[in-house]
């Protein structure tokens, strides 16, 4: 086992990730940049390194200044947590040439499922369902307005290298087509500095389903349930939940072996997440690969019992997985709220500022990832999630009563947040019932937008 890991990242993945190494008795070395200095993950930390200044792509992306700092520390580890680097190829393949272990995905994996459509190309070997669309990038309108033609419409065009819900654009009929592909290739540029996209029939009003898979360095590959997505804006997610409420045990059982086959034929080695799209008829979808831990990873662990941060770490360092498919569990209900930093009654404008108090809920079953505290101010550089909040109860109905209780005891004085609407979501009677998509947000709080 490692005795020093470096910790990429910042804000409440990397507490997660410090905190799982000192459980293991593992030295964990922080890294922060000049906006962060005195960030609350530093104090957990037994070392901390300044890698830079404000902006991300000084810092947090700096390969150079991220591996500098790993030697200095003389880690052995090194765990990129989510966003930033934890799906850099390049990045990985750095660690290893100098000798460091990457805790994620091998890089050669990594390559493969970071380009959207070699990934769909990956789930068409391991036989698992895709959306009809392009058999690669399409290079032009005219190609493109073909392609959507043969797939029928509606269509939607994605970056290659894309995720987020960046570098998406859906098109209803030919002339969309030909106003949006350009838009959709000059946002990819932009975002990923790759501006190939590809086209996809738009599947209308589904359920955003995704596996859990978790891998050794033997081949092992096992699967922990599904998380429903659904509820979401502009592709961003907002709650996540587990089980799904519109996914029962035979579908749980073939979803999951497929997300299995996809994770083995893309040679996985640690922790991902194989994304399906579940329409009104029952029929699913492959959708990408996540190939890191996830924002949402918190609902698996409270429904599973598996910590999968230290389940990365132990695979990362060539243990073997310590349970079998037939030993995994789901028991009772779980939902995670992001709070985030914005104004949703100003298009979710992202807000700095300092937090004058903060106060998280607390009770039975009700567990907190957050790296504010009261006093604490939210930078304007990176990403605004600022809490995460996760219930977990024995029926679905009694995690969203719990949910909505712990949404109106957090208090967040200083920059808006999305808490309140939140609140207003899981009080719908579409919620309740179970029966929402991923149009939900827009459809019925579209004034919020």
């Amino acid at each position: 086992m490692f005795q020093r890991v470096l910790v990429a990242n910042r804000g409440e993945i990397a507490l997660r990730v410090i905190r799982a190494c000192r459980e293991m008795g593992i030295e964990a070395v922080a890294v922060y940049s000049e906006a962060d200095r005195g960030a609350p993950h530093l104090r957990l930390a037994s070392e901390s390194i300044c890698v830079g200044p404000p902006a991300g792509v000084d810092s947090y992306l700096d390969i150079p200044k991220i591996i500098a700092a790993a030697e200095i520390a003389d880690v052995e580890a090194i765990h990129p947590g989510y966003g930033f680097l934890a799906e850099s190829a390049q990045f990985a393949e750095v660690c290893e040439d100098c000798n460091i272990t990457f805790i994620g995905p091998a890089p050669v994996t990594l390559h493969a499922f970071g380009n959207k459509v070699k990934a769909r190309e990956i789930a068409r070997a391991a036989g698992a369902p895709t959306v009809p669309g392009s058999e690669g990038a399409v290079e032009d309108i005219e190609e493109a307005v073909s392609v959507a033609a043969e797939i029928g419409y509606p269509v939607i065009m994605k970056a290659s290298s894309g995720g987020g819900g960046r570098g998406m654009r859906v098109a209803h009929n030919e002339m969309a087509v030909r106003n949006q592909f350009d838009v959709a290739r000059a946002e990819a540029e932009t975002a990923f500095k790759d501006p190939n996209v590809y086209i996809e029939r738009f599947v209308e009003n589904p359920r955003h389903i995704e596996i859990q898979v978790v891998g050794d360095m033997d081949g092992h590959i096992v699967h922990l349930g599904e998380r429903d997505c659904s509820i979401q804006r502009r592709h961003q997610k907002l709650i996540e939940e587990s089980p799904s409420p519109s996914v029962g045990d035979a579908l749980r059982q073939t979803m999951g072996e497929q997300a299995i086959a996809v994770a083995r034929e893309g040679g996985l080695t640690n922790a991902a997440t194989v994304e399906f799209l579940l329409d009104p008829d029952g029929n699913f979808y492959f959708l990408e690969v996540n190939a890191r831990i996830q924002v949402e990873h918190p609902v698996t662990e409270m429904v599973t019992g598996v910590d999968l941060v230290q389940t990365q770490i132990r695979s990362a360092a060539g243990e073997p997985l310590p349970f079998a498919q037939e030993d995994v569990t789901m028991t009772g209900h779980a939902m995670e709220c992001r709070i985030n930093a914005e104004d949703p009654d100003n298009d979710f404008r992202p807000c700095a500022g300092m937090i004058e108090r903060f106060v998280p809920p607390g009770g039975y079953g009700v567990r907190v990832d957050t790296h504010v505290t009261s006093g604490y101010t939210v930078p304007p550089y990176y990403d605004s999630l600022i809490a995460k909040i996760i219930v977990h109860r024995s029926t679905r109905e009694e995690t969203l009563a719990a949910m909505i209780a712990a949404l109106r005891e957090l208090q967040v004085v200083g920059p808006p947040t999305t808490a309140r609407l939140l609140s207003r979501i899981l009080q719908h009677s579409d919620v309740a019932a179970g029966s929402v998509d991923t149009s939900f947000v827009e459809h019925y709080f579209g004034e919020q937008e």
